[in-house]
């Protein structure tokens, strides 16, 4: 394992500048994810980090030792691939055995330690199969046997789950991260798929043209995003305009939007707007219930306007009488409501109102 320092890292490609000197600590063994939209520099940044690419400026160290201009085959990085590039010719041990035999191991410790990865990736005795014989999933679990056989200092994974259907990218995000946790692997893991990244990261970083947006745990983004876009981009929320009236007595806020006044909490416990200052607040679908909430200063009246049945969930958009319209989400729904004139009343606790400066 290895701790990765970035310092200042800058590139541009042409008269675009992709990475904006992004400075970030990675800790040894830690499962760390970088996410963000398409272009927003994670896949450049995971690139420097290999050394297929050179910055304009900054620095990559790992363990203190500068490799900002180290050539990727002497970096001791193993990556994995969206596409798995494994070799259709090969079978599945002489695909894991390719980083050894470059390497030019003994054949003896080749065998030993493409079987050893084999088992680590549950692939136990499959070592004669043709790539073409192997499902989806098994030849991800190749790809990743691939990396971890030449024992890297740090595994790099770029979007690994993106070609697998939705029952094996929730089974492989489950063996990645035995993986990684049982080899006490350092591990940078890039993805656009947040429920990847909450479901499996130990910190996260969320990346917004070539910079970093906010940096945290899983659940400290999630439930403290540092704006509109990674509130946005993390998850679904419900985006309202309001203004500052008072300070509360529990320490939060009296916002006033245009349909209600709606008691919030600051994004950031070093923030404190003024009376009159604009604001956003963003409210999860899930943190809003139609049922009673005994404690919530926070409830207003609605109608049903539309309703989307997803089985575990129940989906409903509710309109209120400016127009307004509000996305909230019911877990095991027991009852399904309907569009309807009839007026409903949505309740949410204050501390799931977060307020972000406004925009």
């Amino acid at each position: 394992m290895v701790s990765i320092s970035i310092r200042d890292l800058t590139k541009r490609f042409g008269g675009q500048t992709v990475l904006d000197r992004v400075n970030l600590d990675i800790g040894q063994g830690e499962l760390f994810f970088l996410l963000g939209p398409s272009g927003c520099g994670k896949t450049t940044l995971l690139r420097h980090l290999a050394g297929f690419y050179k910055p304009d400026a900054g620095q990559i160290l790992f363990d203190q030792e500068d490799v900002t201009r180290l050539p990727a085959h002497k970096r001791g990085t193993a990556m994995m691939f969206q596409s798995y590039a494994l070799w259709p010719h090969l079978n599945v041990a002489q695909n894991v055995a390719f980083g050894l035999e470059e390497r030019k191991r003994p054949r003896q410790e080749i065998e030993q330690r493409v079987a050893e990865a084999l088992e680590m990736v549950q692939l136990g005795g499959l070592g004669a199969r043709r790539i073409s014989q192997l499902s989806g999933g098994q030849q991800q679990r190749v790809a990743l046997a691939r990396a971890l056989v030449v024992r890297p200092r740090c595994l790099l994974l770029d979007e690994p789950l993106s070609n697998l259907d939705a029952k094996l990218r929730h089974e492989m995000r489950t063996e990645i991260r035995r993986i990684c946790k049982e080899s006490g692997l350092t591990a940078i893991y890039v993805t656009h798929d947040r429920d990847e990244a909450l479901s499996m990261a130990d910190r996260l970083a969320v990346m917004d043209g070539g910079q970093l947006a906010q940096l945290g745990t899983p659940e400290e983004v999630y439930r403290h995003p540092a704006s509109r876009m990674v509130a946005g981009f993390i998850g679904e929320s419900n985006f309202i305009p309001g203004i500052v009236q008072a300070r509360s007595s529990d320490g939060g806020y009296e916002v006033q939007t245009a349909f209600t006044t709606l008691r919030a909490r600051t994004s950031s416990p070093d923030w404190q707007p003024q009376h009159g200052e604009k604001v956003l607040l963003s409210i999860r679908p899930e943190a809003l219930t139609f049922g009673q909430l005994l404690d919530s200063p926070n409830h207003f009246p609605g109608q049903i306007a539309d309703t989307t049945y997803l089985g575990s969930t129940a989906l409903y958009l509710l309109r209120m009488a400016d127009g307004t319209e509000i996305k909230v989400s019911e877990s095991n729904p027991r009852q399904i409501m309907t569009a309807s004139m009839a007026q409903v009343r949505a309740m949410v606790q204050a501390q799931d109102v977060v307020m972000l400066k406004g925009e």
